[in-house]
């Protein structure tokens, strides 16, 4: 017995060591496993994470990587800030960053001005690491950057040519061709590509707006004075005259809200904000290929020397239909493969729900008055809760989902109607001040309990002669039937004191200011929409000098 158990106790001793080496063996290879896959990328972007296009590179780039890797992120924010002072510190803070960490496997670089920095600073700060670049306008930068044998990348291509060629399927009388463009580095870029087709449209006259050049109001009249015969090509615009700055968003906000006609776009960001879209640039796909090839440079499967410029981006067709539909144009019109966002549904996708069981019971109502001579009681009641279900989708149509306030349309219908009739009325437009950097530092969520508040405040001021409605982003207006100064000028005050008791957000308090700004009809306008413009006018003139109070079109600050 006692042998028995000897042996016993060897056999467990030796399946235990065995099991012990196996699991430390696994163990082992699947540590040199992740050690392999462990690898360090920089991603240095031109711009700032705000700009819906580095969103869309950076998607590509997390889907480009295998698990393990790390990518660290730097920003240079140049569509706000491009000046020396401003690039002195950002190479300041990277470069004592880049001291505190291990060293990049590779840098990925986004657009002209990261590869320009990288350039200029490739001994001291990128010495011996490949550089990978991607959304590069400039094709002779980049032409000249890779005559470094550790840099290639992929130049951003966008397609004018394609874009007028399209257009002009669509608008064949169209005579000339306008450039929206910036005097930033991407502008400067972009401005050379545009007039470099010139010479292969012979009838059509190349202009531009330059909205460096010209201030909020002469940008917003150039916009609402091109005609039918223009194609209109949004390239670039980040700053007007004024020093107002711009997201990808709130400039294709205000072209769709001052255009009359669509705007055509290169890139894939802000498509499905108002712009018509057309051959663009795929960001995402850009950011993904170039991960790519970081990770084969990396590995060893591509020299850096041998790899070639890939001088065609990731190009597609993309169409916004709600902009496609509002200017009368079908999916019929455009290429073959083109992806449609915004997708609008028709009256039966929209109801389906309610259609179905309607159907039905519509059918059964007339079965049952075939067969029977009854039921009228039934029939009233089922048109009834028809005409309820109506009238429901008829409210919801007009009022904004967030906020419960009357929404753009409706406003539009009724100023409209109201300046239709000539009868007297004041436009005040309010702004909540600084609400990028409530978005930015307190989330989304708390952005939107702000904008609930607000609507909340302004309903709590609605009167015979006032209604507010939800305008745009973080802007209400309010239409008062009065032009009488006292009026409106009390009306005026009631808005600005939405803002005077703080808001709670996120269980918090907090002081948020607002800038009001008001127009009245017939005194300062003669049609509705130069009454919204000058409205927006003395808005703005607000915000110029100090924020957080109300001014009436024409007057001094108040």
């Amino acid at each position: 017995m006692r042998q028995y158990r000897k042996k016993a106790r060897k056999y467990f001793i030796c399946i235990t060591l065995c099991a012990a080496f196996l699991f430390a063996l696994i163990f082992n290879v699947r540590t040199l496993q992740a050690e392999e896959n462990r690898y360090r990328i920089l991603f240095i972007s031109s711009y700032s994470y705000a700009w819906d296009a580095v969103q869309l590179q950076i998607e590509g780039i997390q889907e480009g990587v295998p698990d393990g890797t790390v990518v660290d992120y730097e920003f240079m924010d140049t569509k706000r800030v491009d000046d020396e002072t401003a690039m002195d510190f950002f190479y300041e803070g990277l470069a004592y960053r880049m001291s505190q960490v291990e060293s990049y496997d590779a840098i990925i670089l986004g657009d002209d001005a990261a590869l320009v920095f990288a350039m200029e600073h490739r001994e001291d700060l990128f010495a011996d690491v490949p550089l990978i670049f991607e959304g590069v306008n400039d094709a002779e930068l980049a032409k000249e950057a890779v005559k470094d044998p550790l840099i290639c990348g992929i130049v951003e291509n966008l397609s004018i040519q394609n874009n007028i060629d399209l257009a002009l399927q669509l608008y064949p009388n169209a005579t000339r061709v306008v450039g929206i463009l910036d005097d930033t580095l991407t502008g400067e870029a972009e401005r050379r590509n545009f007039y470099s087709v010139a010479d292969q449209y012979p009838n059509l006259e190349f202009s531009e707006i330059n909205t460096s050049q010209l201030s909020t109001a002469a940008l917003k009249k150039n916009l609402l004075d091109l005609d039918q015969n223009t194609i209109l090509i949004y390239i670039t615009m980040t700053e007007d005259g004024n020093s107002r700055h711009y997201t990808n968003r709130e400039a294709i906000e205000m072209i769709a809200e001052f255009s009359p006609i669509p705007a055509f776009r290169m890139v894939e960001g802000g498509i499905g904000y108002g712009v018509l879209g057309g051959n663009i640039v795929s960001m995402h796909s850009s950011g993904e290929r170039a991960a790519e090839l970081a990770i084969n440079v990396i590995k060893g499967k591509v020299k850096i020397a041998d790899a070639d410029l890939l001088l065609e981006s990731p190009n597609i067709y993309c169409i916004d239909e709600q902009v496609m539909l509002k200017f009368g144009l079908s999916k019929m019109q455009f290429p073959e493969g083109t992806v449609f966002v915004n997708h609008v549904p028709s009256f039966v996708e929209k109801n389906r729900e309610i259609l179905v069981p309607v159907a039905v019971l519509l059918v059964a109502l007339l079965t049952l008055s075939i067969w029977m001579t009854i039921d009228n009681l039934r029939r009233r009641k089922l048109t009834g809760e028809l005409e309820e279900a109506r009238s429901y989708l008829e409210d919801a149509s007009q009022h904004d989902f967030l906020t419960g306030l009357p929404n753009r349309s409706k406003f539009m219908a009724d100023l409209e109607e109201t300046v239709g009739n000539k009868m007297p009325c004041t436009v005040i437009m309010l702004d909540i001040d600084n609400f990028k950097h409530i978005n930015d530092t307190y989330g989304h969520t708390a952005g939107d309990e702000a904008l609930q508040q607000v609507a909340n405040r302004l309903k709590a001021l609605k009167t015979p002669l006032l209604t507010p409605y939800r305008f745009a982003g973080d802007e209400f207006i309010v239409i008062v039937k009065s032009n009488v100064r006292k009026i409106t000028e009390t009306a005026a005050i009631q808005c600005l004191q939405v803002f005077q008791k703080p808001f709670k957000l996120d269980g918090r308090k907090y002081d948020i200011g607002g800038s009001v700004g008001a127009a009245s009809y017939p005194t300062d306008a003669q049609d509705g929409e130069q009454l919204i413009i000058r409205a927006d006018d003395a808005m703005y003139n607000v915000k110029k000098n100090g924020k957080n109070a109300y001014a009436f079109y024409g007057d001094e600050k108040q």
